[in-house]
């Protein structure tokens, strides 16, 4: 599976398009940590993109995203995406032992954060946006309160690197692509 034929599946599936921004803002910050570390880009692009399709299908806990990994089983994705995309989710009990396993919580919900923090910048833009800034808001509670920190910052200790580092590699990921993002 590569990232044109994930895409095409998030395409054929996703008609919410900040769900779908959202894929791709994950998808940049794998695709930074799997060229930092010398592992499959397209593997770890496709996983990212992967991730979240059946959202809008199955919106619920009980149902994503194990019930949307047999359509992707047939579409040919491998075993290996598929056990990360279900190890994203704690209720799967699917655990995180391979490093894109981990990458991708560790990703995954720190894009939400950063995206709010950029809507709410006079500039509305991730093009000035600094660690700091995410700091901030990091310790209002109230401000993109779906965002479990607590969840993050265990996720990002997981994968085993300092969790600000971490915002502003994700941050300069996103950063390549923000007019996808919108930001």
């Amino acid at each position: 599976m590569n990232r044109e034929e994930a895409l095409a599946i998030v395409r054929e599936f996703v008609k919410n398009e900040n769900l779908v921004r959202h894929m791709l803002a994950v998808e940049s910050a794998m695709k930074f940590y799997a060229e930092k570390f010398g592992e499959d880009t397209e593997k770890w692009r496709a996983t990212a993109l992967l991730h979240d399709y059946d959202w809008e299908i199955h919106p619920t806990l009980e149902e994503h995203p194990q019930a949307g990994i047999d359509l992707l089983r047939e579409r040919g994705v491998s075993e290996e995406i598929l056990r990360a995309i279900l190890s994203h989710a704690d209720h799967t009990g699917i655990s995180r032992d391979s490093q894109m396993e981990k990458a991708l919580l560790a990703c995954d919900e720190i894009t939400g954060l950063i995206v709010a923090v950029a809507l709410v910048r006079p500039s509305r833009s991730l093009a000035d946006l600094k660690v700091k800034s995410v700091k901030k808001k990091w310790k209002d509670k109230a401000f993109a309160a779906g965002v479990n920190r607590e969840e993050v910052a265990q996720a990002v200790d997981d994968f085993e690197i300092e969790l600000w580092e971490h915002v502003g590699n994700v941050i300069q990921a996103m950063q390549t692509i923000a007019p996808e993002l919108g930001l």
